[in-house]
């Protein structure tokens, strides 16, 4: 069995037939699962940049102002302590903020918290079963959307 097989046989036994459900009963699924399964806390950073980012990343932005931005703002860059996740919380830090789950972090470098879209996280320990937790929850989140 490939590796993208082996994920979705995983996300299945999750969510189940998505046909004849709901996309907000899949999100709860995957919620419940979650929440009973990931080991808190745990590091975290962003997948790819945060959407208030892209102007400085892969836009004109200055990077100084990005810098300076970032003091402030949640950035990919960041590690994060995974505190809890949630469902019905959102931020203006949350690409898909009516959708999503809300990982409830803490930045390790100044212990500032936000609440990041928890599709846009993944574990910095790629061994550990919170990566594969949190990349199944993503990769499905992301394809189903």
């Amino acid at each position: 069995m490939s590796r993208q097989q082996t994920q979705d046989a995983r996300i299945d036994e999750i969510v189940g037939d998505c046909n004849e459900l709901t996309f907000d009963n899949c999100v709860q699924r995957f919620f419940e699962h979650l929440k009973s399964n990931l080991k808190l806390p745990c590091v975290v950073t962003g997948v790819e940049d945060f959407r208030w980012e892209e102007f400085y990343v892969i836009g004109p932005g200055d990077p100084e102002e990005y810098d300076q931005l970032r003091k402030d703002q949640p950035s990919y860059q960041d590690k994060y302590d995974l505190l809890a996740i949630e469902r019905d919380e959102w931020s203006e830090w949350m690409l898909f903020y009516d959708e999503d789950l809300a990982g409830h972090v803490r930045r390790q470098s100044d212990g500032k918290e936000f609440f990041l879209g928890l599709a846009e996280l993944k574990a910095v320990d790629k061994k550990s079963k919170n990566y594969q937790l949190l990349d199944d929850f993503a990769v499905w989140f992301v394809n189903n959307r």
